[in-house]
């Protein structure tokens, strides 16, 4: 895909030059912004263009009412819903920050409507943004396959899209098209004194207000006396490096002063757009779920039954848990059954749930799993797998499998499912000194056990004593390093090692099933991962020093496999066992100043925002010092007279 833009004009110059090519001025622009001589105070060091999106058309396999949504980051957009066809017209447009070290993967997802109930996911497409950049073509609209939600390997439709990297400068000259549109009164293109002087006060700077003369006079190149498009855009763009004329949008009256200067522009063009009745897509949405929701959850919201936030914090007030997508840097929400979220809201975040789990709730708990766990081994239990598919569809990957649904003859069989070689890649395979997660999860990370309690785990109790038990914790445990691995009932339930060693230990402690869910993690009435069911495993490592793996049973989870034995030497990524039916944690536990955690997995945690990860993606590289340098052998010395 390449770029539109590279057919406009520059917008002044050298007649007889040769017109640089859009690439050309991208790249001198971006040298600019990223030089530290000429960098402004808020520009943005990542700088990486404005990515310009616009969502055609699609063509599906039946006629339907669509909706498509944008997501970057953590945030979405939506088009219009289109008319009862098979072949829906959108011609919805995004214009979005791009920069080298965020989000630049945007997924489309296309949605048929129900104005009842929910909308229903049927497809989707993902676009690297950063490999859009890179490309030198005229040609900027494409035809991308809509993917099934549950497999890659199927396709639903297809969707026609524009996708370019537009130049700030035409970005800026966009934005002063916008301007005369709405200032220009006498519609001849220009700008007189007086327009730019009701212009200059709309943008509600005080300073520039007090010289709007000189402005006038300094953007009128031409002294013909007037302002015309070319000679506004040259203006701003100037303005925009050294002090914005902008205090506030004509438009919508938004302070700008917060924003660095290119999102002011993009803000600035967008609301331009709206205001002319430029057809762009509807924002303000955290996830692709939330935006295609019917009128069912705004009068939800409107009567506040649920609430969308990011992080969870003490008390789990949100009833959508959000976790961001690692690989995407995108939000998704996990799915959760409403009845399932309230109860264990009543249970776990109020007294009253206190004195259920301290009369009998615990033992009502441990009967369900296990009457449960029998359920879910019997072969009439193999007809809820296509029910649960169908509930998780966009969460489970059907080619990852390495057996046909058909080969499963319990639901347990299809739950403990392995992956086909290669699925999950392991990072730096071959470097021990590299730690990789140990589980398809919700990760959160912290440099020492005391951000856990801190920003997480809010039990009355909790401890590394009480986690480890007595007879293998450590002084060094005490203040590590943590990582909590939150297995969900659609996650890949096979756990693997995190790092190459020796298994030293295995200690099984008894105990209770409670949900792993945050929010009884985050209940300040019980201490789920000191009082759950589990297994807790030491692994010695050459470079990581001693490293705790604690598997923790939950609700409807009854039993924990390992398929390594005491003694093993084992290499991280291997596999090291798996949950049965339900949800489920492991927790691993890293010796003081051993282990230094990747940013992101720190960054999202100290949001109190969980990480979703696959196995065998990078968790940290080891920081232990080597104590004792080797010493030569003795065969190698010679003796000097």
């Amino acid at each position: 895909m390449g770029n539109e833009s590279s057919r406009a004009g520059s917008g002044g110059g050298d007649d007889d030059a040769p017109e640089p090519s859009f690439l050309s001025r991208f790249r001198r622009r971006l040298h600019r912004r990223r030089n530290p001589g000429s960098l402004t105070v808020d520009a943005p060091l990542d700088f990486a263009g404005i990515a310009r999106i616009e969502i055609i058309s699609a063509e599906m396999q039946f006629k339907d009412r669509w909706l498509a949504c944008l997501s970057l980051g953590e945030r979405t957009y939506k088009t219009v819903i289109s008319d009862q066809t098979d072949k829906p017209e959108w011609k919805s447009e995004k214009k979005v920050l791009l920069e080298k070290h965020g989000p630049h993967i945007a997924r489309i997802s296309v949605f048929e409507t129900n104005r009842l109930s929910k909308n229903n996911f049927v497809g989707y497409c993902e676009i690297d943004l950063l490999e859009v950049l890179n490309k030198d073509s005229e040609d900027n609209i494409e035809v991308i396959h809509l993917l099934d939600p549950s497999s890659s390997d199927k396709t639903v439709g297809s969707l026609t899209i524009s996708c370019y990297v537009e130049d700030p400068i035409e970005t800026e000259k966009s934005f002063a098209r916008r301007v005369l549109a709405v200032v220009d009164y006498n519609e001849d293109g220009k700008l007189s004194y007086s327009e730019f002087s009701d212009l200059i006060n709309a943008f509600g700077n005080r300073v520039a207000a007090r010289k709007k003369e000189e402005l006038f006079n300094q953007a009128d190149k031409n002294g013909d006396g007037v302002v015309d498009m070319d000679e506004l855009a040259t203006l701003l763009a100037i303005q925009q490096e050294k002090e914005s004329l902008i205090s506030s949008c004509p438009v919508c009256g938004e302070t700008l002063e917060k924003l660095n200067r290119i999102n002011a522009v993009i803000h600035l063009t967008l609301c331009f757009d709206e205001g002319t009745g430029n057809q762009i897509m509807t924002g303000g949405f955290l996830t692709d779920k939330q935006a295609s929701y019917g009128w069912m959850f705004k009068l939800s919201e409107w009567a506040h039954f649920s609430s969308y936030d990011v992080g969870l914090n003490s008390g789990s007030s949100a009833s959508h848990i959000l976790v961001i997508d690692r690989r995407t840097k995108r939000l998704v929400e996990e799915l959760i059954d409403g009845k399932i979220v309230m109860s264990m809201r009543a249970i776990y975040q109020s007294k009253v749930g206190l004195i259920l789990i301290d009369t009998g709730a615990k033992e009502i708990l441990q009967n369900l799993s296990e009457k449960q766990g029998r359920q879910m081994n019997s072969l009439e239990s193999a007809k809820d797998i296509p029910k649960f598919l169908e509930f998780f569809k966009d969460q489970i990957r059907l080619d990852e499998i390495k057996y046909p649904i058909e080969h499963f003859k319990t639901f347990n069989e299809f739950f403990i499912r392995e992956l086909k070689p290669g699925a999950r890649p392991i990072a730096h395979e071959d470097d021990g000194n590299i730690a990789v997660c140990a589980a398809d999860s919700r990760l959160m990370a912290f440099k020492s056990v005391d951000d856990s309690l801190r920003l997480w785990i809010k039990g009355r109790k909790f401890s590394i004593q009480g986690l480890l038990g007595v007879g293998l914790s450590s002084e060094a445990f005490m203040h590590g390093s943590l990582v909590i691995f939150r297995l969900a009932p659609q996650d890949y339930h096979r756990f693997h090692l995190p790092v190459s060693g020796v298994i030293e230990s295995f200690l099984e402690i008894p105990g209770c099933l409670y949900t792993v869910n945050p929010i009884a993690v985050n209940s300040k009435y019980c201490n789920v991962f000191t009082e759950n069911k589990r297994t807790v495993s030491i692994i010695s490592t050459k470079e990581f020093g001693k490293v705790a793996f604690v598997a923790i049973g939950a609700t409807m989870v009854g039993s924990m496999t390992f398929v390594r034995k005491q003694g093993d030497y084992v290499h991280k990524g291997d596999e090291f066992g798996y949950f049965s039916f339900g949800g489920s944690t492991v927790i691993c536990i890293f010796e003081k100043d051993a282990i230094q955690i990747d940013e992101d997995l720190v960054a999202n945690s100290e949001r109190s925002l969980e990480t979703l990860v696959s196995v065998g993606m990078k968790l940290g590289i080891s920081t232990r010092k080597e104590t004792q340098e080797e010493l030569p052998s003795l065969e190698k010395c010679s003796i000097e007279a």
